[in-house]
């Protein structure tokens, strides 16, 4: 949705304050919620329990061993995270449009609403412990793509998730080589009892990460079009981006921030700089070698043949796979990474509809005395393969041609978006033919779908559902509880809130309820006075 109102110089500056002052509210709230998740963290987020001095404080004591106080931290946490994901709705009504006047106001509402979380505890995932126990193999010489941190000495005193202690790193070089870094600097501090300083590369990961998607989702979004401000409040303040992105310190923050910068790059006709940038991105996490054959395409340009093509395909993975054989010399450890991608595929989730089917269906056949296992493996396989001939589809047909076009696009412009929508929908088709679905998942989806142009109406309406959804499925999937605590009554208190304040959302919130029917969209608000 574009909203064209133009702002001559002379009220400007008095729109832009109108609209700051109309939008303050819903920022405000975004803030509280934020350091409520704080607050929240100090009895519910992961830590190194059985290493960090922190257990031993008062403040943690009481938090973390009664069940009031684990409770009253996610009731806090839980109460935060769903403002942030009202402050997010309204602060599109209270903005009123998107212009020049709303870039400043959405700036100051993302450092809002992160600052305070650089400061909490990992939260809804402990996967950078896993990070630190990474990192440890690495200073030792092991080869984090044949060992699991269990490889170390009293590696259950690091908290990493059970899943990572046998399983091999999935990560690339870049990720590694920081792991291994962070465990350097933060070896003679975190030793001395303090774990949780070693987090802190990791959160300054996950916050440039986010630096980057502010600065190229909008610039990537007005190359093809799409409002760069309504791009920047939809896909990089989302509430789920912020949670899983520096909240939960995900590494995927940095993944997704480099490649959206090397895609930038790539439509702008800078492509070896934008190869560089995918790459180091593939050196954080392979999926996104998804992006090169993309890229090929935006550099061989709207009338390329397929000559040209091939050509700028073959560069381009030759110089990607070139840096990478580069970094696996140096680290000594080669091309591991690719034996290790399947990691993730060691699990399942229940809203992952091959991992729903493949489980179910081998449940079934076990019933009955059948090969159970193979069965779902066999189901799994086939969405992976799926996933790979979806992802060869989308990059050799000629752009524009079944998009309801009747020949190859020459608007250089329309071919770009045509390019990064399909790169968009080889994503989707990993993520959806995946056994596993993270919440963090989505957001790769969910930027490439904003830069591309997202519509009011249903395209938006999902993406509200979607983002309540995960941002649910976070809130009461992993909390960390002492074992003497009832674990089944803190989630049932997390499921009842989520739920309830959700619903509220959808159904009797006067001012966010109209975004949840169709064909309301965005209520637009006029910026008060």
């Amino acid at each position: 949705m574009t909203h064209p109102e133009a702002l001559d110089g002379s009220n400007a500056p008095a729109h832009r304050t109108v609209i700051a002052k109309a939008a303050r509210t819903a920022i405000l709230q975004g803030f509280i919620g934020s350091l409520l998740m704080v607050a929240g963290s100090v009895g519910v987020g992961w830590m190194a329990t059985t290493s960090s001095s922190l257990i031993r404080t008062p403040l943690f004591i009481m938090a973390r061993t009664s069940p009031v106080g684990v409770i009253l931290c996610t009731v806090m946490l839980c109460v935060g995270a769903l403002l942030l994901l009202r402050s997010w709705l309204r602060l599109a009504q209270r903005i009123g449009g998107w212009n020049s006047s709303s870039r400043p106001v959405l700036r100051r509402a993302l450092w809002m609403w992160v600052v305070p979380m650089m400061f909490s505890l990992p939260l809804l995932s402990r996967d950078a412990y896993a990070y630190i126990g990474q990192g440890r193999l690495m200073v030792q010489g092991l080869d984090p793509y044949t060992n699991g941190i269990s490889a170390l000495s009293n590696y259950f005193s690091l908290g990493p998730d059970k899943l990572w202690t046998e399983a091999p790193t999935p990560y690339g070089p870049l990720w590694l080589w920081i792991e291994q870094g962070t465990v350097w600097v933060s070896t003679g501090i975190s030793d001395a009892g303090f774990p949780e300083v070693a987090l802190i590369p990791f959160r300054l990961a996950g916050l440039a990460g986010v630096v980057l998607l502010a600065a190229y989702v909008p610039r990537l979004a007005a190359l093809h079009g799409v409002n760069p401000d309504r791009a920047l409040w939809l896909g990089v303040l989302n509430p789920a981006l912020l949670i899983n992105f520096i909240a939960s310190a995900h590494n995927d923050s940095l993944m997704l921030g480099l490649v959206v910068a090397g895609v930038y790059f790539a439509s702008v006709k800078r492509p070896v700089l934008g190869i560089l940038l995918i790459t180091a991105s593939i050196a954080i996490k392979p999926i996104t070698l998804i992006a090169l054959p993309f890229a090929g395409l935006l550099w061989a340009g709207s009338r390329a043949g397929w000559g040209r093509r091939m050509i700028c395909w073959t560069v381009t993975l030759g110089l990607s796979l070139g840096l990478m054989a580069v970094a696996g010399f140096v680290n000594g450890l080669g091309f591991g990474w690719l034996g290790a991608l399947q990691t993730p595929g060691a699990v399942w989730s229940w809203y992952a509809p091959v991992g729903l089917l493949a489980h179910l269906s081998g449940f079934v056949v076990g019933l009955f005395g059948g090969p159970g296992v193979p069965v779902s493996d066999v189901i799994q396989t086939a969405g992976t393969a799926v996933s790979a001939l979806a992802i060869v589809w989308l990059a050799v047909r000629t752009p524009g041609r079944g998009i309801g076009l009747p020949a190859p696009i020459d608007d250089e412009r329309a071919f770009n978006k045509t390019v990064v929508r399909r790169m968009a929908w080889a994503f989707a088709a990993v993520v959806v033919l995946a056994p596993v679905i993270q919440p963090w998942y989505m957001l790769w989806l969910l930027v490439f779908f904003t830069v591309t142009g997202i519509a009011d109406g249903a395209q938006l309406r999902t993406v509200f559902y979607l983002t309540a959804f995960f941002v649910l499925i976070g809130l009461t999937d992993q909390l960390s509880v002492f074992q003497w605590i009832p674990l089944a009554v803190v989630r049932g208190v997390a499921i009842a809130i989520g739920v309830s304040f959700i619903a509220y959302l959808v159904f009797f919130d006067k001012k966010t309820h109209v975004l949840f029917r169709p064909r309301r969209g965005i209520s637009r608000l006029k910026p008060r006075s």
